[in-house]
């Protein structure tokens, strides 16, 4: 019965421990967005704001567009990267916007 127990509970903190990964990317060719349309950029809400420029989503059976806002950086000194199709070897996959550090 002891055993029993042991084993049940080592099974439980063995899940627990389970990391997830992350999700898998989708290389595509070529790069299936349409083209940025012309984004009006409004002045910024206050000092330190950093524009994320919009860009186009997919959206399940279309590409939907996410407009730009302003954003406030994760950390003193970080610049945004825009969400982008970055190059790859068979094609291209999506990167979506982030924070980097200069």
């Amino acid at each position: 019965m002891r055993r029993a127990y042991l084993v049940v509970m080592s099974g439980l903190l063995l899940a627990g421990c389970v990391v997830a990964s992350p999700p898998p990317r989708v290389v595509v060719t070529p790069p299936p967005a349409p083209a940025l349309p012309a984004e009006p950029v409004p002045p910024p809400p206050g000092p330190g704001y950093a524009w994320a420029p919009g860009h186009w989503a997919w959206a399940g059976n279309a590409y939907a567009w996410q407009p730009g806002y302003w954003a406030v950086p994760a950390q003193p000194g970080y610049v945004w990267v825009p969400a982008h199709w970055q190059p790859r070897r068979g094609g291209f996959v999506w990167v979506t916007g982030h924070w980097r550090a200069r």
